[in-house]
C-alpha cells in the first residue's frame, strides 16, 4: 500500500510545481502531512500513556532528530532538485536502484540475511523497474533533457534515504511505528520550514488554485504521512530488505499513470518489467514464513 501511494506522488508533485517553487511545493506537502498525522499522534499517545517503554532516552531523541534531519529536508530538497535538472524517467530509473541500496544497507548494518533466492528476486525486481521505465516515453517535460548531475542528486537522496530507513528501524525495536513516525514528520516538517522561509521566503498562498491546493493536500496526507506511517508499520514486521522490493512498485505506478492520465506509451518491454516486479514480491512474501519464522506477518 506505500508503495501504491508513493507512486502517485511524481503527479501530484508535478500539478503544484506549476505553481511554485520546489522548496515550496516540498513544504506545503509536509505541512498538510503533519496535519494528517496530529489525530493519529494524540490518540497513539492516549492508547500508549500507561507502557513503560514510552520514555525516549537521549540518545534516542538525537536519532529521531538526525534521522527527521535525514529523511524529510535534506533528501526531498535533494531529490526535487535533481528533478528539476533531469527527466522523470532518468529520475523514476534511478528510484528502482533504492531496493538494491536497502539490502545492502540492511545486511552491512542492520545484520539481516538474504538467500541467493532473494537476491535474485531482487535483482529481477530492480531490472523490471529499469525495463518499465526504459520502455515508456523518454521525452524530457519542459525540455529539460536529462543530466548526469540530475541523476546523481537523485541518486543521493535516496543514499540518504537509507539512512533514514535504518534509523527508524532501530528506533521501533523500542517505541511503535505511530510514534516514530509522528515525531519524525513534525521535526522534520520543522526543520524544511526554517530553511525554505530562510532561503526561498514566505510561501504563496493566494496566487495558488483549487487544483494546485487538492494537489498539496493528496502529496501530503496520502503521500506523506500514510505512506511513512505504513512503511514503518510494515518494516516493524518484515526485514528491511526483504520489504524493499516493494519501492520497485513506486516507479511501475508512476510509468501506469503517466500512460493513463499524460498519454505516455508503454513498450512491451515494460509489460515485462512489470511482470518482474510481481513475481520478485509474491516471491519474497511468500517465503516470509520458512526464512524468518520468528516474524509475525499482520
Amino acid at each position: 500500500m506505500a508503495g501504491c501511494l508513493w507512486g502517485t506522488g511524481f503527479f501530484f508533485g508535478k500539478l503544484a510545481l506549476r505553481e511554485m517553487s520546489v522548496g515550496h511545493m516540498v513544504l506545503y506537502r509536509f505541512l498538510f502531512a503533519t496535519l494528517g498525522m496530529l489525530p493519529m499522534m494524540l490518540s497513539g499517545l492516549r492508547r500508549s500513556s500507561g507502557s513503560k517503554k514510552t520514555a525516549w532516552t537521549g540518545r534516542e531523541i538525537g536519532t529521531l532528530l538526525l534521522s527527521a534531519a535525514l529523511g524529510i529536508p535534506i533528501q526531498f530538497l535533494l531529490q526535487f532538485a535533481g528533478l528539476a535538472r533531469t527527466t522523470v524517467s532518468h529520475a523514476s530509473l534511478m528510484v528502482g536502484t533504492m531496493p538494491v541500496l536497502l539490502a545492502l544497507g540492511a545486511t552491512l548494518f542492520a545484520g539481516e540475511r538474504l538467500d541467493w533466492v532473494g537476491w535474485l528476486a531482487l535483482a529481477g525486481s530492480t531490472v523490471g523497474a529499469g525495463l518499465i521505465v526504459l520502455g515508456g516515453h523518454e521525452a524530457g517535460v519542459a525540455g529539460v533533457a536529462p543530466s548526469l548531475g540530475g541523476d546523481l542528486l537523485v541518486v543521493l537522496s535516496l543514499t540518504i534515504a537509507l539512512g533514514w530507513i535504518l534509523m527508524n528501524k532501530s528506533l521501533m525495536q523500542r517505541h511503535s511505528p505511530l510514534a516514530v513516525t509522528a515525531y519524525g514528520i513534525l521535526a522534520g516538517t520543522l526543520m524544511l520550514a526554517v530553511w525554505v522561509v530562510a532561503v526561498d521566503g514566505l510561501p504563496p498562498v493566494a496566487a495558488v488554485s483549487r487544483t494546485a491546493w487538492l494537489a498539496l493536500a493528496a502529496s501530503g496526507v496520502l503521500c506523506t504521512a500514510t505512506t511513512t506511517l505504513l512503511w514503518n508499520w510494515g518494516i516493524h514486521h518484515v526485514p528491511a530488505s526483504r520489504a524493499g522490493v516493494f519501492l520497485n512498485i513506486e516507479p511501475a505506478l508512476g510509468s501506469l499513470l503517466g500512460v493513463e492520465l499524460l498519454g505516455d506509451k508503454l513498450g512491451p518491454f515494460a509489460w515485462v518489467g512489470g511482470g518482474l516486479i510481481l513475481a520478485a514480491a509474491v516471491t519474497l512474501t511468500a517465503r516470509g514464513h520458512e526464512i524468518n519464522p520468528e516474524v509475525l506477518l499482520e
